[in-house]
């Protein structure tokens, strides 16, 4: 089984920064692509970044790119989602998930990934 802990969220002024952080338990992490996805109030859930197995690519979103930035450590089981420039419309619980074991490549809908984290709050006051 995996499990997914987010941590990172908060509140902060548009133009800040912020970076999550995704801890991975379970063999899944070390063969599988993660991502970022994120719902914001009254929205549908939407992806927001995603990240290959070896960390080699890289896919976003057209709202985060050139601000946000997915990487990995897969020594220490972990995602990272580093976001620049905020924005009041970045506000949203964003949330981790993992491709199921051996899904290696990018996904970027979310039926394709099987495993989630519970969601950390993003709040960006203008």
């Amino acid at each position: 089984q995996v499990q997914l802990v987010e941590s990172g969220g908060g509140l902060v002024q548009a133009g800040g920064s912020l970076r999550l952080s995704c801890a991975a338990s379970g063999r899944t992490f070390m063969t599988s692509a993660m991502g970022w996805f994120r719902q914001g109030p009254g929205k549908d859930r939407e992806f927001v970044a995603a990240i290959s197995w070896s960390g080699s690519s890289t896919y976003y979103a057209d709202s985060v790119k050139g601000r946000f930035t997915i990487s990995r450590d897969n020594a220490k089981n972990t995602v990272y989602l580093q976001m620049n420039s905020l924005k009041p419309e970045d506000t949203a619980v964003y949330y981790c998930a993992a491709r199921p074991a051996g899904r290696v490549a990018i996904g970027r809908y979310i039926d394709e990934y099987e495993y989630w984290g519970q969601g950390t709050q993003v709040t960006v006051s203008s």
